[in-house]
């Protein structure tokens, strides 16, 4: 159906005008738009057909400024956007929380830091509240939006003592497993390649995932008198292509590693593709492992062993806590996600233990 002009002599079409063609009153109209529990399916259908007829477009006002709200959430971002957009992990984290949106008919703004701080965009940002992405709460950005009384949700960070609501996937029983699998195959020269550490925080007081998972990793050495003397540690970007250059510098120690543990699968499969171009066979030469379980840990040559955390119901219960505290209603506890070891192809026992057993 063509849409129809306004009525003759007027500019843009009114909520009056949508009004008298739906053969609704004013408030009927805004009720579609902005709460449609109040009018019947019927009706709003009826509403918004006759505003797509006459190409009204709801202006910025009503509900929202009454009520203060911007209908729309922010996630605030460690890492620009391009750096963000590269890792699959932030897709499918964001597809948890776009759910939400979806569901409850809200947009979504995602926030980089500026000039490596995050606390002018938190000042300036119009949205109702924020999820959070891998904080300390001692930083800035936490007392900026403490100040600014906006509601929000930390993702990937110390669990907070001043009530607000958390969530966060067991890094260190994870990593204590992938870690006890190889292990238990019979490696012992173990490498870990890790994201590396914010630069604005001392290693000694950075607390984030990464330090979870590697005390996982200690965890799971003891239980074979092993500790972290006993394997090297190498920090990178989280790209593929810093995967690939860590583990090529990995790669050129002496004794080689017959195993590396990589603390996310992107940088993994970069490692992957380092060692193949070194001439390397994974699992036979080198047995690699990663943490996350992107979708293509399952159809990648070979296919990666790692550790599948649940990303998108991450993502989608930081966007229903956010909902709810945005809504008044009470703050959820600290929710701790579990993992879950995933076996397959990239790892195996060591080819002397192989060869030895085969005498």
């Amino acid at each position: 159906m063509a849409a129809k002009d306004a009525p003759a002599g007027r500019g843009r079409a009114t909520s009056s005008d949508v009004a008298a063609a739906a053969g609704v009153s004013r408030s009927a109209v805004s009720f579609a738009f902005n709460d449609p529990a109040r009018v019947s399916t019927a009706t709003r259908e009826r509403i918004l057909a006759a505003a797509r007829d006459l190409a009204y477009t709801p202006p910025p006002s009503g509900r929202a400024v009454r009520n203060r709200r911007t209908q729309c959430l922010g996630v605030l971002l460690p890492h620009d956007i391009p750096k963000a957009m590269e890792n699959p992990y932030y897709s499918r984290f964001l597809m948890g929380i776009g759910q939400v949106c979806t569901r409850e008919g809200l947009s979504l703004q995602l926030m980089p830091p500026v000039g490596d701080s995050l606390v002018k965009v938190i000042r300036e940002a119009a949205v109702d509240g924020f999820v959070v992405c891998g904080l300390d709460t001692d930083r800035g950005e936490i007392a900026e939006l403490s100040r600014r009384a906006l509601p929000y949700v930390l993702v990937d960070s110390d669990a907070p003592d001043g009530g607000a609501a958390s969530v966060d996937v067991d890094d260190r029983d994870g990593a204590r497993h992938v870690a006890q699998h190889l292990l238990d195959l019979g490696h012992r020269r173990i490498a870990v390649l890790s994201i590396e550490h914010r630069s604005d925080q001392p290693a000694r007081t950075y607390r984030d995932p990464m330090v979870r998972r590697i005390a996982g990793i200690e965890d799971a050495l003891r239980t074979v008198g092993m500790g972290r003397r006993d394997i090297t540690v190498t920090e990178a970007p989280c790209t593929r292509m810093d995967g690939y250059r860590a583990a090529q510098a990995i790669m050129a120690a002496r004794p080689r590693p017959t195993a590396l543990i990589v603390l996310a699968d992107l940088m993994a499969f970069g490692a992957i593709d380092a060692l193949r171009d070194l001439g390397l066979d994974v699992p036979g030469d080198v047995s690699v492992t990663g943490f996350d379980d992107l979708p293509e840990a399952q159809w990648s040559r070979p296919r990666l062993t790692t550790v599948r955390q649940p990303i998108a119901a991450k993502g989608r219960i930081a966007g229903d806590f956010l909902v709810s505290a945005i809504r008044g209603e009470d703050q959820h506890p600290h929710q701790l996600l579990h993992t879950a070891l995933i076996t397959r192809e990239s790892s195996r026992p060591p080819a002397d233990l192989i060869q030895d057993l085969s005498a």
